[in-house]
């Protein structure tokens, strides 16, 4: 028990440390605070509930590194454990208790392990971390970064494992000289084990090593406290919250009030929402977001942690200004991303999926993408010709309304003016409807449709693009003009169901359209054809051939979609392969967010060149794609190719298979 001079001198440092912890945290809050609104209160009582189980469970830590992740669960765990223990060790102190035998055991027992399980942990991390020093902690060159980001890491990395280690030694090596001074115990094993080379000193050193241990352990909390607020360390309480908060589908963006807002987007800090500050402070700096970023593992100038990592630095340069309402010093382009960075996302979320605090980053860069294309206009320049497509003629092509019906010549193809209440409503999309390799798709659905014999029929000269490229390259005015005219031709009609050959299309009129008054029943067309198979309304017997399928980012990871185009191609007798890199763990083509219509940034190859390698090497005789802008991108690298596989649809594969 501590003397009456350290118990005040203890509530004396205690008081100290709240009251700058306090004050660090409140002005954390406050920043987030400054946040543009948003709504993501919902359902209160279930999020939080996820949240809870997801952290306790560490599901989302274990998606990736799972021996790093087993070295961050003995931390965890035993952190949260030491939430009472620190507490007792406390009452300890201050009181005549003696917190062993009887039923104190298992609380002992379980303190002791999970001390030495932090111990392996923090250990184990941080040699990864300084001797071993993986990639996962650096960056290529061309990667915008803010200034004080490369050195300060480290050093915080250092502070962090240092507390933690000292933290928890001391303890041990408290209780360790307490079971010296009497006997073994062996619900303290560890302890135990360390008390038998302390045997040989005397009571009066013993003592000592009791008190200043006791010291070591609950003094160095009442240190870092005041540091916490700044550290990488607070990802311990933001993450929980931050996983609370995450949407459940992040890619399904907001609309933005284009009336009433008088700027959009994100230049500053100030100008991200809420959720989006809360990212950079939850953030662990693991860089996993990095390591399957399509555009990063290019050589390309984007990495999604660098973004949220340069924001955490900044906020924390300004924090108390910032707190107070002032405005942040510099736009988010001058430290946190930049030109080449912002324009080679693909909006694949695979950044989001792999996060394991749930931030969202690839939201960061479409905010910033709106600020730069509705407040400055400014925009690669190859995008002004699917802008103006778009625009103009309903597609980002260019080409004109009337010929949006011309795939489909020589083939019985309803529309709905011929036929005004179909089951179902076939949503042909911009490519297959001007793109000639990609017009074959659409004719192999027309074939699968009425094989099947469904009642089903086109919109025609009157359906334009669903405006997604619009959308996803920050072109928010144009896609409310395609959004709302697309919303009131389909309600004209009023579908049972709508199917898309487009997983963009699907993404859009399933989730985006709701915001507009267009809530559908939107269908993948190999979620259709897999219906149609189990059903038996569909007879297929195709070549069995080895065939690989390359999950798209927009049916995937947006939309969870991954069985359907599996059971399609096995249930029509091709062999399924799958390349080491598939699910919602796929790598992107390299088409999505508006790429297909600009140039690639530089990198080291093109993201199209390395799915591409990957999926040829497992050997299949075809690529199956879902999705006809990925298999543009394929086409793009079997022309480059002396022996491709053949690249195919899955409407493609299923047609060739139809039986009479």
């Amino acid at each position: 028990m501590l003397t009456l001079p350290e118990k005040i001198l203890f509530i004396l440092l205690l008081a100290g440390s709240l009251y700058y912890a306090y004050t660090g945290f409140r002005r954390v809050y406050l920043a987030i605070r400054r946040g543009r609104p948003e709504d993501r209160f919902d359902r209160l009582s279930a999020r939080i509930g996820r949240a809870l189980w997801l952290t306790l469970t560490q599901q989302t830590v274990f998606k990736k590194r799972p021996l790093v992740s087993l070295l961050h669960a003995f931390v965890f765990y035993g952190f949260v454990y030491y939430l009472l223990v620190n507490l007792v060790d406390l009452v300890e102190g201050f009181f005549p208790l003696h917190a062993r035998g009887g039923l104190w055991n298992p609380f002992n027992l379980v303190a002791d392990l999970l001390t030495a399980a932090i111990l392996v942990g923090i250990l184990g991390l941080m040699v990864r971390r300084y001797l071993a020093a993986p990639q996962d902690f650096t960056w290529n060159p061309q990667v915008p970064l803010h200034e004080r980001v490369r050195q300060g890491i480290p050093r915080d990395s250092a502070i962090v494992g240092a507390f933690i280690t000292f933290h928890v030694g001391s303890r041990l090596l408290s209780k360790a000289a307490t079971l010296a001074q009497s006997e073994p115990d062996p619900f303290q094993p560890v302890a135990s084990l360390l008390a038998g080379g302390l045997a040989g000193l005397s009571p009066t050193a013993l003592t000592f090593m009791e008190h200043f241990f006791w010291w070591g352990a609950l003094g160095s909390i009442l240190l870092f406290l005041p540091y916490f607020p700044r550290s990488k360390h607070i990802h311990l309480m933001m993450a929980p919250i931050n996983l609370t908060f995450r949407s459940e589908k992040p890619g399904a963006l907001l609309p933005l009030d284009l009336e009433k807002e008088e700027s959009f987007g994100a230049e500053k800090l100030e100008d991200l929402s809420w959720k989006r500050l809360l990212d950079a402070y939850a953030c662990i700096m693991c860089n996993r977001c990095q390591e399957v970023c399509p555009a990063y593992t290019t050589g390309k100038a984007l990495s999604p942690a660098a973004i949220l990592i340069s924001e955490r630095y900044e906020l924390n340069d300004i924090l108390p200004d910032f707190a107070a309402g002032k405005e942040s010093p510099r736009p988010l382009m001058d430290f946190a991303l930049n030109e080449e960075a912002l324009w080679a996302c693909t909006t694949c979320m695979a950044c989001v999926e792999v996060c394991p605090v749930g931030n969202e980053q690839m939201l960061h860069i479409l905010d910033v993408r709106r600020a730069k294309v509705l407040m400055e206009g400014a925009f690669p320049q190859e995008l002004q010709n699917a802008f103006r497509g778009m625009e103009r003629s309903g597609n980002p092509w260019g080409i004109g309304q009337d010929k949006r019906l011309d795939w489909a010549e020589g083939l019985a193809v309803p529309t709905v003016a011929e036929k005004p209440n179909p089951e179902v409503l076939y949503w042909v999309g911009c490519a297959p409807s001007y793109d000639p390799r990609a017009q074959k798709i659409a004719r192999s659905m027309v074939a699968i449709l009425n094989a099947a014999g469904v009642d089903w029929a086109v919109l025609g000269k009157r359906e334009k693009c669903t405006g997604d490229a619009a959308r996803r390259a920050g072109n928010e005015y144009l896609f409310f003009q395609l959004a709302t005219e697309n919303v009131e031709t389909l309600n004209a009609v009023a579908p049972k169901t709508i199917v898309t050959t487009c997983p963009h299309c699907f993404h859009t009129l399933a989730n985006e359209y709701r915001a507009y008054g267009g809530e559908y029943r939107v269908v993948h067309h190999t979620e259709f054809i897999a219906e149609l198979l189990r059903s038996g309304r569909l007879k297929v017997s195709e070549e069995t051939r080895r065939v690989v399928f390359h999950d798209p980012c927009y049916l995937g990871r947006h939309n969870g979609v991954y069985e359907a185009p599996r059971v399609v191609l096995k249930g029509v007798g091709l062999a399924l392969t799958e390349p080491p890199r598939n699910r919602e763990g796929s790598f992107c083509c390299g088409a999505g967010g508006a790429q297909f219509w600009k140039e690639e940034e530089p990198g080291a190859m093109r993201v199209s060149e390395n799915r591409y390698r990957e999926l040829k090497a497992t050997g299949a005789e075809v690529i199956a794609t879902g999705c006809p802008f990925c298999m543009a991108m394929m086409n793009v690298e079997v022309a480059q190719d002396q022996a491709p596989p053949e690249v195919l649809d899955v409407a493609e594969l299923v047609a060739r298979g139809l039986k009479a």
